[in-house]
């Protein structure tokens, strides 16, 4: 199966795991020469302390979760490593509702072939109780999912 376009879904539990995440994609994108879409998913709250970071008034701003997705870390550090690389990327945000839907949303978009997504362990419990944006990115993608577990 042929891979051209790319998901990588990065959200702010990643930060630690940000390395693998970008190996694994690496892996599957270099040999096919693929473009990657990185996603930043802002949950609600670090989307308006970003802002605010950022000296942006949320209020009366322009600024897209796409704009501001360009300027974080989290996808800059992994753009620069594509972009040694010489693998084609682009950049985007999403901000507020479901990470998950968010998610497969972009997908459907962006017609990615495969999307990779990092994760915990965690028990059935806690998946029911908290919920468990991987999971549920696994479950309703229209693609395959790639999971990198983190440590």
């Amino acid at each position: 199966m042929a891979h051209d376009r790319i998901l990588l879904a990065i959200g702010p539990d990643d930060r630690d795991s940000l390395d693998t995440l970008v190996d694994a994609t690496i892996d599957l994108a270099e040999p096919a020469d693929a473009t990657v879409s990185l996603l930043y998913v802002f949950p609600r709250d670090d989307y308006e302390t970003i802002m605010e970071q950022m000296d942006i008034d949320t209020t009366t701003s322009g600024l897209t979760a796409d704009e501001v997705a360009q300027r974080h870390e989290s996808v800059r550090e992994p753009a620069d490593r594509l972009e040694s690389l010489g693998i084609d990327y682009d950049i985007g945000g999403v901000s507020g509702g479901n990470p998950a839907d968010q998610i497969v949303r972009k997908i459907e978009r962006i017609d990615a072939d495969v999307a990779v997504v990092g994760g915990t362990k965690r028990s059935p419990t806690g998946k029911a109780v908290f919920g468990d944006h991987a999971q549920q990115t696994l479950l309703n993608a229209p693609v395959p999912v790639l999971y990198v577990k983190r440590e």
